[in-house]
């Protein structure tokens, strides 16, 4: 899994420099029509290094100063945003320049004209998916499982996946999301993985524990694992927080709340690669009354039929971001039989969330940051 991940890396840091450089060439015809001069040096220089600034941070983390850290990461990320936009921008600005040049315009009103519209689009796209990013909005799925549950008719629960909390995503994000979901008044906080972004050390150094100890609920606040707490490598640690957050880590295994219905959490896929694997979901199930309610947070939103066969009632996931800046939410519609929403499948809800926090820059587009709220109905005994 190690090797996968650094070919992986080596590719995508391949593929970001061929891109750098285009976007590179582009912004230095654009300021030398501008300005009739610019430093080879020092221009390019400034384009390598916010090329690279986020993977450095990113990896480097451990030998830089924490407030050269910080501002690499976020130079960096925003810089990924110009980096799949100037792809998708920048070659029909080009073919317009041709079309222009060809046309008899003159080289000193097309480049700049072209320049600042494409800056224009840039300075539009950051500021929607910023909001985007940053203003939560509340999702609401509404259903019935087949299963009489004593003494309840209807379970109100909160999900947020994907917080992504640490350098980016500060502990004013996580504030948002105590506020919003003590407004929803829930009976059960459910967090289905990727609750860090990687590294434990920012979850740390901010107190976020104190902050998500405010996540209240009549039944409890139960999490799972995502691959980013795998990725980090401090899953222990991890564990330890989410025990001074007063949340229960639920890691392949299973609770039986108010002897009415179960919530499962799952180990995430990347076990398989950066730890000891997990259980397959039937073997997982095994002794659990059927006739009992099963809730699971699997943060990969795989393996349905599974799920179905193995009796599970409601399968919660994140992991997906509904692909977080468009058109990534093409490719992970391609890639998942349910990248966001509510799907059933025979007994099976599985509802797959785009997330509270982001991957990255805190930017996006075709999709929003979100606290889904479930209205579970249960069939009475009647």
């Amino acid at each position: 899994m190690r090797r996968r991940f650094a070919v992986t890396l080596a590719v995508i840091l391949t593929i970001v420099s061929l891109i750098n450089a285009l976007i590179g060439w582009n912004g230095r015809v654009f300021l030398q029509e501008l300005f009739g001069n610019v430093h080879d040096g020092i221009y390019w220089t400034c384009i390598g290094v916010l090329a690279f600034a986020y993977f450095f941070a990113r990896f480097a983390h451990r030998i830089l100063p924490g407030p050269l850290a910080i501002v690499l990461k976020l130079a960096g990320s925003y810089w990924l945003v110009v980096v799949l936009y100037g792809l998708l921008l920048l070659p029909i600005v080009d073919v317009l320049a041709v079309l222009l040049a060809v046309g008899g315009v003159d080289k000193s009103v097309y480049v700049p004209v072209l320049g600042w519209a494409f800056l224009a689009v840039l300075l539009a796209i950051l500021i929607k998916g910023s909001y985007n990013a940053w203003s939560p909005i509340v999702r609401r799925y509404e259903f019935t499982v087949s299963k009489p549950v004593p003494g309840r008719r209807t379970l109100r629960v909160a999900v947020a996946s994907d917080l992504h909390l640490g350098t980016v995503v500060r502990k004013k994000h996580l504030q948002r999301l105590v506020r919003q979901a003590a407004a929803l008044k829930p009976d059960l906080i459910l967090l289905p993985g990727d609750i860090i972004d990687d590294e434990i050390a920012p979850f740390i150094r901010q107190n976020m524990a104190e902050t998500m100890r405010g996540l209240q609920a009549p039944l409890g606040v139960y999490a799972s694992l995502g691959n980013h707490e795998y990725i980090g490598g401090h899953v222990e640690t991890f564990h330890e927080q989410m025990t001074l957050s007063g949340v229960r880590l639920l890691m392949d295994e299973a609770v039986c709340v108010e002897d009415a219905f179960y919530i499962v959490g799952r180990k995430d896929a990347a076990a398989s690669g950066f730890a000891d694997g997990r259980k397959e979901l039937a073997e997982l199930l095994a002794g659990l009354d059927p006739s009992k309610p099963i809730i699971v947070l699997d943060h990969q939103p795989r393996q349905y039929d599974k799920a179905v066969a193995a009796g599970v009632d409601v399968l919660l996931s994140g992991h997906t971001h509904r692909g977080q800046m468009a058109p990534g939410n093409l490719i992970t519609r391609r890639l998942f039989e349910l990248d966001w929403g509510y799907l059933r499948k025979k007994q099976l809800n599985a509802v797959v969330s785009s997330g509270f926090g982001s991957w990255g820059p805190p930017v996006r587009i075709g999709s929003r940051c979100e606290i889904v709220e479930l209205v579970i109905h249960f069939e009475s005994h009647s």
